[in-house]
This record gives C-alpha cells, structure tokens and sequence, in this order.
C-alpha cells in the first residue's frame, strides 16, 4: 500500500490509496480532487479540524510490543547476544507509531535464540553517519526475552538527533546495518528492585522504555512482592504519549497494582485545568513536588518505597539530580529521599 505524507496545523498523516479513503475523507469534511487513477488531494475546507481529522483516520498499527499483555521472562545478566564489541544486524521493519516516534525491530545474531537482557538492562546502538562520524546511544528495548530473533527499539525522532534521525531514514535489508553491544555499564537495577512494597515510576519521553520492561517483569510475575507502582509519566500532550495504549490497558488488567498518571505540559485542550486530574488519568503541567507527595510514601518509609527516574536531562537536574551524580538533591532531595530510594537511570 503506498502512503502519501498529508500536512495540516503541526500534524501529519498518511493518506493511503484505499477504496475507503473517499468515505474517510468525506466524514471529515474534506474536498476530495483526484488527479490520478486511485490518487486523490486533500483540500482542507472551512469546516475542517485537526480533532475532526484524527477522529476519523485510523491510528497506525502498533507492533506487538506495545500491545502485548505483560511478560515475565527473566534472565541473569551476562547472557545478552550482544557482547562488548559492536555486532551488525539487519533491520527487519520500522513502524510509525505517532508522528514523532517509531518501533525499530532488528534481528539478532542467532536468530534460534532471545536477545537474554537482563531487567533491567539497555544496549548501546552505534552507527557511521555518512560524513564519517561515529555515533553511539543507549536503548532499552520494549520487547521481551520471548521474542527469539528479533527486539525492537521504540525510538523518537528529534529534529537535530543524529541517531534517531540515521534509523528513522533505513530501510529494511538483510544486512547488518546497525552495530549494537552490551557492556557491564548498561546492566542497571535488577528486578525485583529490593522488593519496595510501594515503586514510583518518574518517566519523560523515551525515559518510558526501561518502565515498561520493569512493568513486565512485576505485571507479569504473580509472586511479585512490589504490592503498587505508580507511573508519573511526562508528555507534551496527549498525541505524544509513547506506548499509551498499551500502559492504559496493562492499568485496567492490574488496577489493583498499577496506576498511570499521565502528565501533559504543553495540552492546549482549554477545559483542561493546570493540576487537575482528568479521567483517562491525564493531569496538565509539570511533574512537580505536589504531584509527586500526592502519590508517594514518605521518605521515611525508608526501603519499602522505591523511586525510579527517567528522562531528559532537565528531568533529572529538577527531580534528583544528575545521573553522574549518586547524591540525590533537586526536589526528592528536598524531600528527604535518599540514594538508596532512588535510582537514575
């Protein structure tokens, strides 16, 4: 099926070569002018909106790892195919999932086996930009170790990211394309976490991904000892939640275990109030203190609280801290919480 890019106040979508296009695009209030067999234009009209667009063209077709239920599949750490040496593998297929961001799947070396990352555990992804510069990054994949001979990487594209930007432009081959490896370093907190009765996810954009694969290891495991987590999960507006539909369900299976609170800094919705929490478990603002005791045991809850942090540098400075830096200060600091509370990813 062929995609033609469609642009319309900051939003893009793919207008497909279909016998239903016509029907869409007529809900929608759209002028329809073919100039080929098969092909037509989209002409916004006077009556038309961005809301009346994205209500009536289907969203993109998730891939299986943000739609599945949770995974329990644990390994040790040291058994990743990866080893500390970059090794190439093809890309198999690279699916929008808004208009940002995208879920990269690769292969793997032995494609008998799973890719056997420990939780939680990232992987570094290293490519030669075409004026020679070698670029590498950590990823933390979505998938799980029942997947043998693929994992995908849930990724978004910024404008001046020299990573994202090299992957969202491959195109499937057979070939290795992408070297990845996996070191000491990018063995990070194991599950199940020192067992905190109550863990706190604070997450920021991509900062989602080592989320959910902790998600899947305490959702899936029927003998979890973490009694509650609650995932404080930042987002510029309800369009760039990454894996929504998936958390959204997992905290409808689990009510009794998992809470999502999704926090929108830059919603234009005008009945939407600043700090007020929305049905759906939307909120407008920032992740602040306010939000943060509204959800979390006290610090002198001492071990059976834990809080996990991630996300872009500023979420970090804000919240706790740099991730260089052990030493908790920012607002969790303030707070009372110690090093031992809360890990930086």
């Amino acid at each position: 099926m062929k995609k033609i890019p469609f642009s319309y106040p900051g939003l893009y979508y793919y207008c497909m070569f279909s016998n239903k296009l016509s029907q869409i695009l007529n809900r929608s209030n759209t002028l329809l002018m073919p100039t080929t067999r098969n092909l037509f234009c989209c002409i916004p009209n006077s009556k038309m909106t961005s809301s009346s667009i994205s209500s009536n063209l289907n969203p993109p077709e998730l891939p299986e790892s943000l739609t599945s239920s949770p995974i329990l599949s644990l390994i040790e750490p040291g058994h990743c195919q990866f080893t500390q040496d970059f090794i190439k593998v093809p890309l198999l297929e690279n699916v929008p999932v808004s208009p940002t961001a995208f879920v990269a799947r690769f292969g793997l070396p032995d494609p008998a086996r799973p890719l056997n990352l420990s939780t939680c555990a990232c992987i570094l992804a290293g490519v030669e930009t075409p004026n020679g510069e070698m670029v590498v990054r950590p990823y933390t994949p979505i998938s799980t170790n029942a997947d043998k001979g693929t994992f995908d990487l849930l990724i978004r594209k910024y404008p001046d990211g020299k990573m994202s930007s090299y992957l969202a432009d491959l195109k499937p081959s057979k070939e290795g394309v992408v070297g990845f490896k996996h070191i000491p370093f990018n063995v990070k907190i194991q599950y199940p976490f020192g067992s905190p009765k109550t863990l706190v996810m604070i997450a920021g954009g991509t900062g989602i991904t080592p989320m959910i694969q902790a998600l899947h290891a305490i959702l899936g495991d029927d003998q979890c000892p973490i009694e509650k987590t609650i995932l404080l999960y930042g987002s510029r507006n309800k369009d760039d939640i990454l894996g929504k539909e998936m958390l959204d369900h997992w905290s409808s299976t689990h009510k009794d275990k998992l809470t999502v609170i999704h926090v929108l800094s830059h919603e234009k919705e005008e009945q939407q109030e600043e700090g007020v929490l929305e049905a759906g478990g939307f909120k407008k603002g920032f992740i602040d203190r306010k939000l943060i005791e509204s959800v979390a045991p006290p610090a002198n809850s001492g071990k059976n609280v834990k809080i996990f942090v991630c996300g872009p540098p500023i979420m970090y400075d804000i919240l706790c801290g740099p991730r260089t830096e052990e030493q908790v200060t920012g607002v969790l600091g303030e707070m009372g919480y110690l090093k031992y509370q809360v890990y930086k990813f």
